[in-house]
């Protein structure tokens, strides 16, 4: 089984904390739409005729796509590869693009997962963002999306945004629970370099991220959602029985995946590629029938250590016998021993073969892996 992503690097504005390649324009999406069609085409043996289960359009905002475009490039990855006829095809979408025309036309082709680019019901919070909708318009998608027959919604929520204090964040929360949203993404506010957000903290005109009041909501968080009935099937991710992303579920466990569009990445079990991060470059190769993209035979360790970072950061956790097939006695024997520790500090839990995270460990599931790794 495999999936397959498709990123539209286009948005109306640039969100402040945002470092995904996008540009804040419209003017080359007929064309980068024609070329993903394209790159599909030369790109038809890549996952070896593997069933297609997951389809993802990310971005960007992949909502802002003319409905006949993503008709399009839907009909061409479904008519290149060999897809599941109960494959997840799931769509991201800004709540200011979701209307009844929108849903409706969106579910009549085939896509049946919305994810939600919710990120607050709060204003203030949404203003701090720099995002397009209001809280109110959030909440209007949700319904709107509700009634054109999307069952299967996501919505992405950020914590530790600056003025979120812990009676707000239980807002946004509780506004979530109480529309038993089936599945919820949250995210600790990030500041990458060289993104706005970064560029307005240094120079003073906005306040810093916070990190303990970011641990805090994350603690909010798990025990909230966990009263509620949700799964914490991996870090940032949460969900009611029967309702866990595929898509990206499949990342998490290895499965083989191809990229579409510019800076899609791709892996086949053994390699990784990505192609390159730029409108023009990736428009002029696939209009000379060359595929723009760098490619990474990975080692032995990067393989375990890829292993080991998207293991611990699901419910499934890291399986010992696993490693020892996949990679060796010797890499076993490294885990076991590094583990020790973080099991005496009640950071990770042994259960048979397999090793967890606790609640408590999961909030530095980053550095717990990088501990673990080989270099």
């Amino acid at each position: 089984m495999a999936g397959i992503y498709i990123h539209i690097p286009f948005c109306k504005q640039k969100c402040h904390y945002c470092n995904f390649f996008s540009v804040a324009t419209t003017r080359h999406l007929p064309e980068i739409s024609e070329a993903i069609c394209r790159e599909a085409e030369l790109q038809s043996s890549y996952l070896q005729n593997d069933t297609v289960e997951t389809i993802y359009f990310g971005g960007g905002t992949p909502s802002l796509l003319p409905l006949e475009s993503l008709k399009k490039i839907l009909n061409t990855i479904q008519k290149v590869f060999k897809a599941d006829t109960n494959a997840e095809i799931t769509l991201e979408a800004n709540p200011d693009d979701i209307n009844h025309t929108t849903a409706e036309a969106w579910k009549l082709m085939g896509i049946n997962r919305l994810s939600i680019g919710i990120q607050s019901f709060r204003d203030t919070d949404l203003a701090y963002l720099n995002r397009i909708h209001s809280g109110q318009k959030a909440l209007e998608s949700i319904g709107i999306a509700r009634n054109a027959g999307f069952s299967n919604l996501t919505i992405d929520l950020i914590y530790g945004i600056p003025g979120l204090d812990e009676q707000g964040w239980n807002q946004n929360l509780k506004t979530a629970t109480d529309l038993q949203i089936p599945h919820i993404s949250a995210y600790a506010l990030t500041v990458e370099p060289r993104t706005a957000l970064d560029t307005m903290i240094r120079k003073g005109k906005t306040p810093a991220v916070d990190e303990q009041d970011a641990a805090n909501h994350f603690k909010q968080l798990t025990s909230e959602l966990n009263q509620n009935g949700y799964l914490h099937y991996e870090i940032s991710n949460f969900c009611l029985p029967g309702h866990t992303a595929r898509h990206n579920t499949a990342y998490w466990q290895g499965k083989p995946y191809l990229g579409l569009g510019p800076s899609a990445h791709s892996f086949d079990g053994s390699s990784r590629q990505w192609n390159i991060a730029s409108i023009s470059e990736y428009l002029k190769s696939i209009h000379n029938n060359q595929l723009p993209f760098e490619k990474e035979e990975l080692s032995v360790n990067q393989m375990y250590n890829e292993y080991v970072m998207t293991g611990l950061r699901t419910m499934w956790g890291c399986n010992i016998i696993k490693i020892d097939t996949m990679f060796g006695a010797a890499y076993k024997q490294h885990f076991i021993k590094t583990a020790a520790r973080f099991i005496s500090q009640q950071n990770m839990v042994k259960s048979g073969d397999t090793y967890m995270l606790t609640e408590k460990g999961k909030f530095m599931a980053d550095g717990i892996a990088a501990d673990l790794f080989i270099v």
